[in-house]
Parts: structure tokens; C-alpha cells; sequence
């Protein structure tokens, strides 16, 4: 059994940071990449950044967030994080994160995803 745990979320006014963590446990798996997504209330979820877990460390990210968000992995601990600076109301969603297993063509379909979190509330306050 795999379990991704992911902690780090809360209230934050405009302009604030929070640094989300995504641990992973239980049996051994490898990964080809990792990634975060997030879903706001009465929307659908959507791919907010990535980061290839073997490798090279390339990252990618959806263009609302680049230059304020940073993807980064720390394979000793297993764990990948989420830099969140200058929040914006419209960054309000419970965030997820997520692994896929195997080689993917696209990182930002949900759907090629292989374990999922619980998720992490984060509220932007304006």
C-alpha cells in the first residue's frame, strides 16, 4: 500500500507564502514523476506543477503560477514540497498531490496518475 500525505496547507492573507509537503510511504515504488494539482470549490481540478522524481529534475508548471510557485523533491526523505509566494485569493483549493508510476506523455492529465493524497485546504484571504 502506497500513501502520500500532504501537510503544509492554511489561512494566508494576499501576498503571504505557505510551503506544502508530500510524503510518501508505505511499499517501495519507483516514480516517474510527481506532481501537484488543485481543486477550488464548484471548479474542476487542475495541474498546478510537476517535477520528474528520477533523473534529471526537470519541472513544469501551469503559467498562473510560474515565477511564484517552486516544485522541488527531496528523494532521501521521499518527499516533494510546493513554494507558494506572493498567494493570490484565486490560489484558494484544496491542493493534492500525486505520483505516476510509469512514463507519461502528458503531465497534466489527473487521469495518468497512478496514488493520490487526502489533500491540503489552502485559503487566500484578500
Amino acid at each position: 500500500q502506497v500513501q502520500l500525505v500532504e501537510s503544509g496547507g492554511g489561512l494566508v492573507q494576499a501576498g503571504g507564502s505557505l510551503r506544502l509537503s508530500c510524503a510518501a510511504s508505505g511499499r517501495t515504488f519507483s516514480s516517474y514523476v510527481r506532481s501537484w494539482f488543485r481543486q477550488a470549490p464548484g471548479k474542476e481540478r487542475e495541474f498546478v506543477a510537476a517535477i520528474r522524481w528520477s533523473g534529471s529534475s526537470a519541472t513544469f508548471y501551469t503559467d498562473s503560477v510560474k515565477g511564484r510557485f517552486t516544485i522541488s523533491r527531496d528523494n532521501a526523505k521521499n518527499t516533494m514540497y510546493l513554494q507558494m509566494n506572493s498567494l493570490k485569493p484565486e490560489d484558494t483549493a484544496v491542493y493534492y498531490c500525486a505520483v505516476a508510476i510509469q512514463p507519461v506523455t502528458t503531465v497534466v492529465a489527473g487521469t495518468k496518475y497512478d496514488y493520490w493524497g487526502q489533500g491540503t485546504q489552502v485559503t487566500v484571504s484578500s
